[in-house]
Order: C-alpha cells, then structure tokens, then sequence
C-alpha cells in the first residue's frame, strides 16, 4: 500500500466511522478521531486561505 492510498484510507468517510478490525483501545480510538478532525480542520482552512488569496 502506498503513502497516497494509506492517507486516502485514513481520510475516507466510508471508513472513519466503522469499528475497526483490531480491538483498539478506547483511547487510542479517540486519538485517531480527533487526528482526523484537525486533518480536516487543516485542509479547510488552507481552502479558505487559497480562496482569500484568489479573489485578491
């Protein structure tokens, strides 16, 4: 598996919220979800800024 098809895996709905194959702590599930929303709060707000940067 690539680093682009690991990425694209971690970031996909369809798998961000079912359970997973290995029983993971509850802790560390908690950790991945909050990895997953400041991942997504990032590429939001670089969308943001490049929409800023192009309207000028």
């Amino acid at each position: 598996m690539g680093l682009w098809e690991k990425i694209l895996h971690y970031l996909n709905p369809a798998t961000m919220f079912r359970k997973p194959e290995k029983k993971l702590s509850l802790n560390l599930r908690f950790m991945h979800g909050i990895n997953r929303i400041s991942i997504f709060m990032f590429l939001i707000g670089l969308v943001v800024l490049a929409v800023k940067y192009l309207r000028g």
